[in-house]
Formats: structure tokens, C-alpha cells, sequence
């Protein structure tokens, strides 16, 4: 029986707040003398407004004073929002992975096959199996997602069983891998849940999700009816999907290509697997340009409008792929929130080529990996848990899941955000003291803090540009030679008609020309003076103050 003062806490890093992210910390002991374990590691998206920022990972700094009572990070499944921050995480906590063969598949050729990535030591589990990490039992239990071998994981522990649903749906036909495992699920609930840590994407929507089956079925007609070329453009770890397209191309007698890297490792990944029987092989990218247009199916990356991906190159010209008019583009993939103008200014692009575009508001080409309403109701069901923590959500559906399992009949609903702990058990739940939390943004090769002052200097830059001034002065504090000055970012003229270099030449002879010979000669006070005279200026004809560097140098 465990001591008084030993208790079981949850503590997410990231994924409760916002969709992506995701890290959740299980924590088993007394206080000081906890033993943890961390559920996924994954990264969320950069949006526009974030200049230079390529990804968005989980502070781990509150884990990483703790790591030596880190037992492992265990993962749900193999998407980025859940894997994408191993690599770069790991050697600060350094401590052994457990994935699915899949994901393990997809983490060695992608975040750790970049160079530099650390050698992670990645042990494979499989659905259905158990794993004892100290005071936790682990079961990866099967669940049905939009990606193979996705496991919720019912985490024993001496004060009782926690379910952590990671993403999931419940899918009869979910294309490729196993359906939910309804029947393991009714054996956990009966055997007694303290907790349920679930999914809360789609929890504003009633029903059910619609099914692969669905979707392939709609796909295939879609296929089978185009005249000219045909191009799908998908999330590349959606091996169902992936497959369902192949099959569909193969019936109609198309080839398919490859447009984008991902794919190509995605589909490489699920043929080591084994998911991919009876699907013939890809053609790359080179084979396009000699197939008829009735014979060839593209498969290309970026559905969600990202700058380097195969779908933004083609619309651009900058791509082998070609499309035009009588051609067919699919986009078998929802889009993002953050990236409508993205996806929006291809689907406009393509439509002003000539390609009729077919998106999820024509028809069932998409359908979401995550419970809706009716499906989350089972759950609750099934698993009738003491404790309810909404997860992986925005605000809005965190607050709606929590009013949904009060209409469920669960005792203790909790809703927490990143760098909340709370307490589970053995006594009544309840929030403690917060834990260190934040955002880390990759930048280049470089992780920096959210509070990295080079963000907000980014952003001041994006909204009215740079002078750069650069002069000589002597030791009498004269000036020597011409001064050097460049501008980026700012309009040629102002609103008096006169251009802008003009007017910032003025604003810096003037101040040169009226700072005693005494200040003159200290080059920091000429600098300030030089540079507050110009943001004037410039603010005075144009109506924003730009970022003005001075540099004097002393000859």
C-alpha cells in the first residue's frame, strides 16, 4: 500500500490550451521523491506572424531539474505534434523512448535522421503489449487515428489507473492497421478508472466521424471519373489514406508519382511495416513529364500551404508537376487553423490555371482522426472514469469537454492548462502549486525562449523597416568623408512628396551640424543624437518610427 504522503499527479507541458505540442508528465511518489514519466514530445506549427520561428516545442525545464527521476517518454503515436521535439529535447533529459514500430520508423528517417541529431535510444513496443517503468504499468492499448498504430495507455499505478486516450476515433474500417479495441476498452472500465486524460479536438461537433471507408469509396469515384491529370494532396503520415489513393489510381489504371520527401518516407516507412500488400510500387518524380495525363496520379505534399512543400513549388512554376485545365486536384486533408490564407492561395492559384479543385466543403475526400461527440460518449461509457481532465484542445473545447463529462456523471471534472499539476490521488483531486512551463521555438539549428528579445526585434522590423547610418569623426569631433546609409523596408517617398533618403540626410547633417564639438567627440552621444533625430524625420513624413542603427567611428 503506498505511504500517505505518496500520490499521483499530472502535470502537462503542452497540448491543453492549444491543438499540438503535446507533452504530458505522470508523476508517482511523495513530493521531492516522484518518480515520472512523460507521455509524447511533440512540436506545433509556426504561424506567419512568427518571423524566422520553423517549429514551436514544450519548455522542459521544470523535467529536465527532475531528470533523473524520468523513467521514459512514451509515445502515443508517430505524429509530429506528439514526436517532432524528440530530437531536439532529448539531450536535455536523456532517458529511454518507447514507440510502436511505426513510429519508431518515422522518428529514424526524419527528426533523427537531420544532421546532428542525437542517438536516441529508442525501444519498441507493440499494441496490445505492457511495460513496467517503476511505479507504472503501462498497457498500449489499439486505437483506430489517421495514422497506423496509435495506443491509448491505461498507466496503472498503486493509487489507481489512469487513461490517457492519446488521439483517437472509433473507425470499424480504418483502412490499414487495427480498429479500436472496444472490447479491452469495456475490460478497463470494468476492472475500474480513476482517471481520463482525453482527446478534445472535435468535441463541438455532434456525432460520429465519418469513416475511411468513406472516404476512400469517394476518392476512388473521384479518380475513376477525371479525364486528365489527377493530383492528391494529403497529410504524408496518413497511410490509409495514401493507400486508399494507390488502390484507387491502380484501378483506374494510373501510375502514381511522388511529389515531396515526406511522402516518400512515410510510404518506405509503411512498406517496411508491412502495410502496404498488394500496393504497387511509386514512381519518382521524374517519371511525370513522359506519362499521359490520363495515366498518372500525383501524390504531393503540402496540403497545408507550407512555403517548401510540393504544393506551393508546383503553383509557383518551381516544380516538375504541372497542372492545367481538365486536370484534377484533391485536397483529402482539413485545413489547419493558422493556415487558411496558405491553403487558400493555392486552391485560388490552381483554379485560376484551369484544375478543378475538389476540397472537403465539395465532398467526403477528408475525414478527421479524432472523436466527435457521440464517440467520446462511449468512451465515458465504456470506461466510466472517477476523474475528468480535458486534453489536447483550445480553451473553448477544453471548457466544453468539461461540461460534457459533468453531463456524463463523472464525480471530479478538472480542467488544467500547460504548467498546471494536479493532483489525482490517493485523496481528492485538486490543483497544486504550478510547475515551470513555457514555449521554445526552434529558430534555424537554434532553440531559443519565446522571451528571446530577437522576436520582438523582428517584429518591429517587419512593421517599419531599418535605416543603417554609418560616419567617421576625428578627435576634434569633425566629420570624415561622406556618411554611408541604407534603408530597407521603407517607402521611397513621403507623404510631403520628398524621398525618404533625402530626408533622412537632412535630419543627420542638421544634428551633426548642431551638437557641440564636445559632444561630438564622445561617438555614443553622436550616435543617440543621430538616431533620434532621423526616427523623428522619417515618423514626420511617413507616420511610422523605423529601427535606426548608427555607428560612428573614431579615425
Amino acid at each position: 500500500m503506498p505511504s500517505a504522503q505518496e500520490e499521483l499527479v499530472f502535470a502537462p507541458l503542452g497540448g491543453l490550451g492549444e491543438i499540438g505540442m503535446n507533452a504530458a508528465l505522470y508523476g508517482f511518489g511523495a513530493p521531492g521523491k516522484r518518480k515520472y514519466i512523460l507521455v509524447d514530445c511533440g512540436v506545433a506549427f509556426a504561424h506567419t506572424d512568427m518571423p524566422g520561428v520553423d517549429l514551436i516545442l514544450p519548455d522542459p525545464a521544470f523535467i529536465e531539474k527532475n531528470r533523473k527521476d524520468l523513467l521514459g517518454i512514451v509515445l502515443t503515436h508517430a505524429h509530429e505534434d506528439h514526436v517532432g521535439a524528440i530530437a531536439a529535447l532529448w539531450p536535455r533529459l536523456r532517458c529511454p523512448v518507447y514507440a510502436t514500430p511505426f513510429a519508431n520508423g518515422l522518428l529514424q528517417t526524419r527528426r533523427l535522421a537531420e544532421p546532428g541529431a542525437p542517438k536516441v535510444p529508442i525501444e519498441v513496443v507493440l499494441q496490445g503489449s505492457r511495460l513496467q517503468l517503476g511505479p507504472f504499468e503501462i498497457e498500449f492499448v489499439a486505437m483506430s487515428h489517421s495514422i497506423p498504430e496509435a495506443c491509448l495507455l491505461a498507466i496503472r499505478t498503486p493509487v489507481g489507473t489512469v487513461v490517457h486516450s492519446g488521439d483517437w476515433k472509433l473507425d470499424e474500417n480504418p483502412g490499414l492497421g487495427r480498429p479500436t479495441d472496444i472490447a479491452r476498452l469495456k475490460e478497463i472500465g470494468d476492472e475500474g478508472v480513476l482517471a481520463l486524460i482525453c482527446d478534445s479536438t472535435n468535441i463541438l461537433r455532434e456525432g460520429e466521424s465519418p469513416s475511411e471507408a468513406h472516404v476512400a469509396e469517394i476518392l476512388r469515384e473521384k479518380i475513376s471519373a477525371a479525364q486528365g491529370r489527377v493530383l492528391v494532396t494529403t497529410f504524408a503520415s496518413n497511410i490509409a489514406r495514401l493507400r486508399a489513393v494507390c488502390l484507387a489510381a491502380q484501378e483506374a489504371g494510373r501510375q502514381v508519382v511522388l511529389a515531396g520527401r515526406a511522402m516518400e518516407r512515410s510510404l518506405d516507412v509503411a512498406r517496411e511495416c508491412g502495410y502496404l500488400e498488394g500496393v504497387p510500387e511509386t514512381l519518382s518524380l521524374e517519371a511525370f513529364s513522359r506519362l499521359p495525363a490520363q495515366k498518372v496520379l500525383v501524390l504531393a505534399t503540402g496540403s497545408q500551404g507550407e512555403a517548401r512543400a510540393a504544393m506551393s513549388r508546383i503553383i509557383r512554376g518551381d516544380h516538375a508537376v504541372r497542372l492545367g485545365a481538365n486536370d484534377l486536384a484533391i485536397f483529402s486533408s482539413r485545413t489547419i487553423p493558422g493556415n487558411e490564407r496558405e491553403v487558400g492561395a493555392i486552391v485560388n492559384a490552381l483554379i485560376l490555371q484551369g484544375v478543378d479543385v475538389v476540397t472537403g466543403h465539395d465532398a467526403l475526400v477528408h475525414c478527421s482522426g479524432h472523436p466527435r461527440r457521440g464517440e467520446v460518449e462511449q468512451l465515458y461509457q465504456w470506461l466510466r472514469p472517477k476523474i475528468a481532465v480535458p486534453a489536447h484542445g483550445e480553451p473553448l473545447h477544453l471548457r466544453v469537454h468539461a461540461a460534457f463529462a459533468r453531463q456524463m456523471g463523472v464525480e471530479h471534472v478538472i480542467t488544467a492548462h500547460n504548467g498546471d499539476m494536479i493532483a489525482l490521488g490517493p485523496d481528492a483531486p485538486g490543483h497544486l502549486p504550478g510547475i515551470a512551463h513555457g514555449k521554445l521555438y526552434r529558430d534555424g539549428e537554434v532553440i531559443l525562449s519565446e522571451m528571446d528579445d530577437c522576436f520582438r526585434q523582428r517584429h518591429r522590423l517587419a512593421a517599419a523597416g531599418i535605416v543603417s547610418i554609418a560616419f567617421a569623426l576625428n578627435d576634434k569631433g569633425d566629420l570624415i568623408g561622406t556618411p554611408d546609409m541604407v534603408t530597407f523596408g521603407l517607402p521611397r517617398v513621403g507623404l510631403d512628396g520628398r524621398a525618404l533618403d533625402d530626408v533622412i540626410d537632412r535630419a543627420l547633417f542638421d544634428t551633426l551640424d548642431s551638437l557641440p564639438k564636445a559632444k561630438k567627440r564622445d561617438p555614443d552621444v553622436a550616435c543617440n543624437a543621430v538616431e533620434k533625430s532621423v526616427r523623428a524625420a522619417v515618423a514626420a513624413v511617413w507616420g511610422k518610427k523605423p529601427q535606426v542603427h548608427v555607428l560612428a567611428i573614431e579615425v
